[in-house]
């Protein structure tokens, strides 16, 4: 089954989707319609501005063709032009006459032109450059703009198709150019791309608002520094108009002239159409913000009052789960309900607590009985075991050892009556261990040989009583025979700073196959008549004073016997209460 994630189970988020779920949709509604409004009136806008653009458009191109008709005419009938060819075919002084007849022309009709800045004649024979001086605010300005058109077409240009105007890029103004060429002769005209724009300077397109002119790859011909201010983009292509802009939008439309390459482009600012929205769509805004507002209010209202109780309360039991319990929550002053949530809980933890440290305690105590009883459980296993010796020695008379006997029993006995605590001296252990290989000796002389070696610096060292003298006794019961002498070795070592080696091996056949893999996988080998209870009775109490603080192992060495090797902290872990 798949799990729910537990923000999407959580309160808030459900009180949130709740909510939303009764305010949502009237926050759709109203978002929708606003964008449909503000859709509806950019559209009705652009509609009517780009009808505009296409009236001045057709404008200008209506004008443009007039200028190119007068041109071609002048071109073709006025016989002054003829003077203009060539050097040698007429006289200077012709040339003069022609010349002076044909400006009186072009300055006669140069005010039917009005929608261009100068018409011009041009011959290459001569070099010499006639035009009307209609335009430009001062002397300057027109000669300015003469020596740009005159250095063009002394560059000998192609000619141009019939009806295109060629967009000139000059120093300080752009300008729109028209010529015909015929042999050395150009005739044409020239506007400066600022004078068409002139009529939109009348057009309410807001403050910020304009139009300009653009050429065939869309870069901006007029109001250059603005665009790129701006970062408007006017590169769209099969659009109606556009919406670009980088601080402020601005809504672009653009109409391409039939006369040349060039784009007649309006760029109107939004906030300029949204004065156009009727009173009741700004006030479906007014009522989509109180909305949002009310939403975030209502939130945070029931954050505050209901979510946030819930919240401390939820990480107190996170906590808790844990284990800490001394986490409380604080009194609740804003309702009822949650103080009495909080005061309950706060009584559960303590209950609990207190509960705890009880259960702690009676398990403290049971490890102790347990203990006690695991070390009880030597005493009548060897005390038969010793009983049985005695009972050899008076049977074959032998009063001396009986005495040796009887003196070591009463050693191993006091050890065993006065080891009360869970830790002794290793000092004390190892005479234990060797009082204990002494009586065995006395009952099977020349049967066995032992050695003991432990540090002098680690005699004061504590370990658990009787460890080395049980795993001693389980090598004599296992691995000796009245047939061959075994060797039995104690060895003791510092392993590191923090822990002790305890390595006792005998020269017998060793561990069972399957003995040593019960052993190794920590399963018990005790049976209902108490056979191996020595192992189990080591194992178990090296848990319960060690936890996972000491291992044990049994192995078979080549060339040796059975090995069992303990690993035991130096430092002393003991049960509290006990010294």
């Amino acid at each position: 089954m798949r799990k729910i994630k537990p923000v999407f189970n959580s309160l808030l988020f459900k009180l949130f989707l709740a909510v939303f779920a009764v305010i949502g949709p009237l926050l759709i509604v109203l978002v929708v319609n606003q964008y449909y409004s503000v859709s509806v009136i950019r559209n009705q806008v652009a509609q009517s501005n780009k009808n505009m653009l296409n009236i001045y458009m057709g404008e200008i191109d209506r004008n443009l063709e007039i200028v190119e008709k007068y041109l071609y005419q002048l071109s073709q009938d006025n016989s002054d032009l003829a003077y203009y060819q060539s050097r040698e075919q007429h006289d200077f002084n012709e040339f003069l006459q022609a010349k002076l007849r044909l400006n009186n022309t072009l300055q006669s009709n140069a005010d039917f032109y009005g929608a261009i800045d100068s018409v011009f004649v041009y011959t290459s024979a001569y070099d010499d450059f006639l035009n009307t001086q209609t335009f430009g605010s001062d002397l300057l300005e027109r000669d300015s703009a003469k020596d740009e058109i005159l250095q063009f077409i002394r560059t000998k240009p192609e000619p141009l198709q019939y009806g295109h105007w060629r967009i000139l890029e000059g120093k300080d103004r752009n300008y729109l150019l028209y010529y015909i060429k015929n042999e050395n002769i150009y005739v044409g005209a020239w506007v400066d791309i600022d004078k068409l724009i002139i009529p939109f300077k009348h057009l309410d397109f807001g403050d910020t608002g304009r139009a300009l002119i653009a050429n065939s790859s869309f870069a901006p011909l007029t109001s250059i520094w603005f665009v790129e201010r701006e970062g408007i983009d006017i590169s769209f292509k099969e659009n109606m108009y556009a919406v670009s802009g980088d601080s402020k939008p601005f809504i672009v439309m653009k109409e391409h002239s039939n006369k040349g390459d060039f784009y007649l482009v309006a760029l109107i600012p939004e906030s300029k159409i949204l004065e156009q929205l009727p009173f009741l769509q700004k006030i479906s805004s007014v009522f989509l913000v109180i909305a949002i507002l009310f939403l975030l209010f209502f939130i945070f209202i029931m954050r505050r009052i209901f979510l946030q109780p819930i919240t401390q309360l939820v990480i107190a039991m996170k906590k808790l789960r844990k284990g800490n319990l001394d986490i409380r929550l604080p009194e609740q002053h804003n309702s009822t309900e949650f103080a009495v949530m909080n005061e309950t809980f706060n009584h559960m933890i303590s209950e609990i607590k207190d509960l705890k440290i009880n259960i702690y305690e009676e398990k403290l105590n049971h490890q102790r009985a347990e203990l006690k009883h695991l070390q009880l459980q030597i005493n009548p296993h060897f005390f038969l075991n010793s009983l049985n010796i005695i009972y050899n020695l008076a049977t074959v008379k032998n009063y001396a050892v009986i005495q040796e006997m009887a003196k070591c029993l009463a050693n191993y006995f006091r050890f065993m009556f006065k080891s009360n605590s869970y830790f002794v001296s290793l000092k004390d252990e190892i005479m234990h261990t060797d009082n204990y290989l002494k009586i065995q000796q006395l009952r099977f002389p020349d049967t066995f040989v032992y050695t003991i070696q432990t540090p002098t610096e680690l005699s004061e060292c504590k370990i658990p009583p009787l460890m080395i003298q049980t795993l001693v006794e389980n090598s004599i019961k296992h691995a000796f025979t009245m047939d061959e002498s075994i060797e039995i070795s104690v060895l003791v070592e510092q392993e590191n700073k923090d822990f002790i080696k305890i390595k006792v091996q005998d020269t017998g056949e060793g561990f069972a196959e399957d003995i040593l893999e019960i052993l190794e996988r920590d399963g018990s080998l005790t049976t209902e008549e108490g056979e191996r209870i020595g192992i189990w009775n080591i194992k178990r109490r090296l848990s319960l004073l060690y936890k996972e603080k000491t291992d044990i192992h049994f192995l078979n060495e080549p060339g040796k016997g059975a090995t069992v090797m303990m690993r035991l902290p130096l430092q002393n872990i003991s049960i509290e209460g006990d010294q």
